[in-house]
């Protein structure tokens, strides 16, 4: 591995940058809008980063279908395998849709020219998971004291540099401790690349503490037989995190826009078949979850953590 020294600006504005000219190159003009602020077809991104890639394509069929015959247009899905390109695809104004994780949407929000309009809930609550840290058991690392007080011998990994719980949130504990990645705090820190990488290094013993999510990190590949009992210890874990939103650009059709947030909401009542495979795929028990309003003040703990990090809001 090469050793980094990150600059979480650099790192984002290059991602955006490359991405923009590889979505300018291969998007044509196919996310235009006409006069009244309505597509030729719907065009919505996604990202699909995990480690199943083609079951989260295979779910999200239905789902297609769905809004096609609700909408009575053409859908099609622009899958990415990192958040900073799915900010992007929405800024570049190449897609309409976009699920995000929170902190992409903190980041894509910079601008306000996007509007969230649902998140995963239960009984009118947001949907909460958590961000952890851990390692592996033969590290020996017992505690956050013994990670602080070994942190110039130990590798570090986070997930994608746009995710929330797999690097927003960890890192913002981490600099609490005195642990800042950007001033050598460890002996190396890396991006994995999504969560299911950062889980997988450290389990293997290529990377001494890692961060992801609980919900959607270890516990999915936990379940899904990829990850191993007895390889990884937790160190750490959050405070609860507001679940991820679906946004909407603002210069589509409000009345559009409305529709799409209303397919949505009743999504879970009127098509389970539609709602079901895309959830269950991250999430136990979709049968008790459906849809729900979000608001953009719910993510505005994470803005106050983002904006007391040096370079980390950085997305403009």
């Amino acid at each position: 591995m090469i050793r980094l020294k990150i600059n979480i600006k650099t790192l984002i504005c290059s991602i955006l940058f490359l991405t923009s000219i590889l979505m300018l190159n291969g998007c044509g003009n196919k996310a235009d809008l006409d006069a009244n602020g309505m597509p030729g077809k719907l065009v919505i991104a996604v990202y699909a980063g995990g480690d199943n890639p083609n079951g989260l394509k295979s779910a999200l069929v239905p789902l297609k279908n769905y809004l096609e015959k609700k909408l009575g247009m053409e859908v099609e899905y622009n899958y990415s395998t990192d958040y900073t390109s799915v900010i992007e695809a929405i800024r570049a104004r190449k897609v309409h849709v976009a699920y995000l994780s929170p902190f992409s949407y903190v980041l894509a929000s910079q601008k306000h020219d996007i509007t969230p309009i649902v998140t995963v809930g239960e009984d009118g609550k947001p949907h909460m998971y958590h961000s952890v840290i851990f390692t592996n058991y033969n590290t020996h690392l017992n505690s956050m004291e013994d990670v602080k007080a070994r942190a110039k011998s130990l590798t570090l990994c986070f997930a994608d540099p746009a995710s929330t719980s797999g690097h927003l949130i960890p890192r913002a504990y981490l600099v609490t401790l005195g642990l800042n990645p950007d001033n050598n705090a460890f002996k190396q820190t890396i991006f994995a690349g999504s969560h299911p990488a950062s889980v997988l290094s450290v389990a293997s013993g290529k990377i001494d503490v890692g961060c992801s999510t609980k919900e959607y990190g270890l516990d999915l590949l936990l379940r899904r037989g990829v990850l191993k009992p007895g390889l990884v210890k937790v160190l750490w874990q959050s405070d609860p995190i507001v679940s991820s939103p679906i946004v909407v650009r603002n210069d589509l059709n409000k009345a559009f826009a409305k529709k799409i947030k209303d397919i949505y909401l009743n999504m879970a009542k009127d098509a389970p078949y539609a709602f079901q495979p895309y959830i269950k795929l991250y999430l136990t028990h979709p049968e008790r979850l459906s849809y729900m309003t979000v608001q953009d003040s719910m993510y505005n703990g994470l803005r106050k953590i983002a904006s007391g990090i040096k370079d980390l809001n950085s997305a403009n």
